[in-house]
């Protein structure tokens, strides 16, 4: 299984992503991630990392779709391919519903029929093709032009039954999070690769927070304070419910190398085909994470 390492951009400047990914492709990591949260615009980041540190794949996990059209995210997204030699995987979300209606003040309404309409428009862009729609959510009139960019790989953060069809006909595959071996195995891989039909071998990719260490409970309890509120969205609750979690800390690797290990072959068995690692814990911890993790990272 391929292992790439989160890029935390949170509370740090922008060089510090940077440092962050030329460690992880020094020794030798060869794919890191970042996220669009609170902080940095992260495809800007992006190209900012990409254009420093040669030499290891860099994608987005996730990207809202909201508020940007189509027409503006392919320019970027392609702008950023062209900027760091083709290296981009582009993951895409909906996000929620209070960021989309407490913090935009945007329709959060069937957003399974925003993302299939966003995404038909948006793949051909990348492609290079000419798109004319004016569907229910949004118009789409144009093309783009980017020289030498190829399309990248295009991910859903899709954890719902319509969200996975989404993925499975108009992109490559998904980015999971909070989902375990028995959710992916029993309910995300069959969705999608129904979805994708005639087309094989769907990317999925799984968000796990990941730590090396001899003090589990200590290390489950600092993850519950800090991420349990997520456990109240309602997606991820859906997805918790699903492998039987109370609560986010569950979903954790965490325990010694032998239990790691065990656990990141659970994944892969059951048809995670990538991992994208959030080393936690004390310095170091993360720094045992990711030796750790590298022989594994294939």
């Amino acid at each position: 299984m391929r292992i790439g390492l989160f890029l935390n951009e949170l509370g740090a400047p922008v060089d510090a992503m940077v440092d962050q990914a030329r460690e992880a492709a020094e020794t030798g990591f060869t794919a890191a991630w970042a996220g669009q949260r609170t902080g940095w615009d992260v495809l800007s980041a992006l190209a900012v990392v990409g254009r420093e540190v040669p030499g290891i794949d860099l994608g987005t996990a996730v990207l809202p779709t909201y508020p940007r059209h189509p027409l503006a995210l392919a320019a970027q997204a392609l702008t950023v391919q062209s900027a760091i030699g083709n290296r981009l995987t582009l993951g895409l979300g909906v996000a929620h519903r209070h960021i989309v209606e407490g913090q935009l003040g945007l329709s959060f309404d069937r957003p399974a029929r925003h993302l299939r309409e966003y995404l038909s428009v948006l793949g051909p862009l990348l492609r290079g093709e000419t798109v004319s729609r004016q569907g229910e959510t949004l118009t789409a009139v144009g093309s783009i032009e980017a020289p030498g960019a190829r399309p990248p790989s295009l991910l859903v953060g899709a954890l719902g039954p319509a969200m996975l069809r989404v993925a499975g006909e108009l992109a490559d595959g998904t980015v999971t999070v909070w989902a375990g071996p028995r959710t992916i195995a029993e309910y995300i891989v069959p969705a999608l690769t129904r979805a994708a039909g005639p087309r094989t071998n769907p990317r999925v990719v799984a968000n796990v927070l990941v730590c090396v260490t001899g003090d589990e409970p200590a290390r489950r309890a600092e993850i519950a304070d800090q991420f349990g509120a997520a456990a109240e969205i309602p997606y991820y609750r859906a997805i918790l419910d699903r492998e039987g979690h109370t609560g986010i800390a569950d979903t954790a690797l965490i325990g010694d190398e032998t239990a790691v290990v065990r656990e990141i072959r659970r994944l892969a068995d059951a048809g995670a085909t990538e991992l994208i690692a959030i080393p936690v814990g004390t310095e170091a911890e993360q720094t045992r994470t990711r030796q750790f993790l590298l022989p594994l990272a294939t």
